[in-house]
C-alpha cells in the first residue's frame, strides 16, 4: 500500500476543493506523493476553464493514477454528476460529493489507495438533501464500519508543526457538549489519540495535557464541578494505566508558547475551544486528521470559501499539508 497513491476526495465543487486540487497539482514540487482526484470530470474541466489555467486532465484507474501524475491531474470519474456554479451551493451536487468520499474509502480497504484527503465540504447542503451524520468525521465512521465490519470511532485531531488539539465533543452544540461530557468518552478519546501519535505519528510516549470545560477549569468547583466529577477522574484513570495525561488545565492559559512545550497534543472538551487556537496559530497550513480508523485520513483545516470559490484566490497551502501528512503518516 505505501507506493499507492493518495486518494483525494472532489468536496463541495461549488466550493474550493476542485481549484485547490489543480493548484496542488500544478505546484507538484512541494507534494510529498502522487494523488488522484475522485470527481466529476466535467466539473474539474469547467473549473480549470474558468481559471484560464489549461491544467493537462486525464481519466484513469488509481492503479493508473501514479503513473499519469508526472504528466496530467489523473481524474477518477464519479457515476454522478456535479453541474454546479462556484460560489453557488445546491443539494443537487449531494450524490456525488458523497459518492467521492465512499470511493475513497473504498479505495483505502482495497489498497488502491495509500490514504484519502479529503476536500471540504458544506454539512447544511448536505443536510438539505437530507444527510444524517453531523459532519465528515462522523460519515467516516460509517463507511469505515460497514467496509471494515463492526463499530469505529474517529477522533478529529487538528494538526499543525505548532499545535495539536483533539476536541472530545464535536459537531454537537456548546449544551450538548456539556451533557455529552463523560468519563467514558474522555477515556476512550485518550487511548484513541495515544495510541495513533505512537503508531502513526512515532511518538514514544505521547504527552497529553486536558483542559477544564469551565473558565479557571472550574475553580475548584466554584464555576462548576465537571472538572471534579468527570474529567479529573478520567485522567486519574488514564494515568493509571500508564499514560503520559495531566490537567484539567484552564483553557485560557494552555496554549501559549511555553506552556505547549510541555504536550504533545491538548484534549480540549469542546469544539470551539481547541479549533480556534488552531486556527489562530497555523490556519494556513493546519491539518483535520481522523484517528481511530484503519487507514490514514487527512483533510485541509479550512471550509469550502464559497465566497472566493472560481476566482483564483484559494490558497492550496493547507491541502498540500494535508497531502504531505497523509503520506508520512501512511507509511
Amino acid at each position: 500500500m505505501s507506493s499507492a497513491p493518495l486518494a483525494l476526495t472532489m468536496g463541495d465543487p461549488a466550493g474550493i476543493g476542485l481549484e485547490i486540487a489543480l493548484h496542488a497539482w500544478r505546484d507538484g514540487a512541494s507534494l510529498a506523493a502522487p494523488f488522484f482526484l475522485i470527481a466529476d470530470p466535467q466539473a474539474v474541466e469547467r473549473v480549470d476553464r474558468a481559471l484560464g489555467w489549461a491544467t493537462p486532465l486525464e481519466a484513469t484507474t488509481p492503479e493508473a493514477a501514479a503513473a499519469v501524475f508526472g504528466h496530467a491531474l489523473p481524474i477518477v470519474a464519479l457515476n454522478a454528476r456535479a453541474d454546479v456554479a462556484p460560489g453557488r451551493p445546491d443539494p443537487a451536487a449531494a450524490p456525488a460529493i458523497l459518492e467521492s468520499i465512499a470511493r475513497a474509502v473504498d479505495y483505502a480497504r482495497s489498497g488502491a489507495a495509500r490514504a484519502v484527503v479529503t476536500n471540504p465540504i458544506a454539512k447544511k447542503t448536505l443536510y438539505e438533501a437530507g444527510f444524517a451524520h453531523p459532519g465528515h468525521t462522523e460519515y467516516l465512521g460509517e463507511l469505515t464500519s460497514q467496509a471494515w465490519g463492526g463499530p469505529a470511532q474517529p477522533v478529529m485531531m487538528i494538526w499543525s508543526p505548532l499545535l495539536a488539539v483533539v476536541p472530545v465533543t464535536i459537531h454537537v452544540s456548546l449544551a450538548e457538549a456539556a451533557r455529552a461530557l463523560s468519563r467514558e468518552l474522555i477515556e476512550t478519546t485518550a487511548r484513541i489519540v495515544a495510541r495513533d501519535l505512537r503508531d502513526r505519528f512515532r511518538i514514544e510516549r505521547p504527552r497529553i495535557a486536558v483542559a477544564g470545560l469551565n473558565p479557571h477549569a472550574g475553580e475548584g468547583g466554584a464555576m462548576g464541578r465537571e472538572e471534579i466529577e468527570i474529567i479529573a477522574p478520567a485522567i486519574a484513570a488514564l494515568r493509571a494505566e500508564g499514560l503520559d495525561i495531566f490537567g484539567p488545565l484552564p483553557a485560557d492559559t494552555m496554549f501559549h508558547a511555553k506552556a505547549r512545550e510541555r504536550y504533545d497534543v491538548a484534549l480540549t472538551m469542546y469544539h470551539d475551544q481547541g479549533l480556534i487556537p488552531a486556527k489562530t496559530l497555523a490556519f494556513d497550513d493546519g491539518v483535520n486528521v481522523t484517528l481511530g480508523l484503519p487507514f490514514v485520513r487527512t483533510s485541509p483545516d479550512h471550509g469550502t470559501a464559497f465566497d472566493i470559490a472560481g476566482k483564483g484566490l484559494a490558497n492550496p497551502s493547507s491541502l498540500i499539508a494535508a497531502t504531505k501528512l497523509a503520506a508520512r503518516l501512511a507509511k
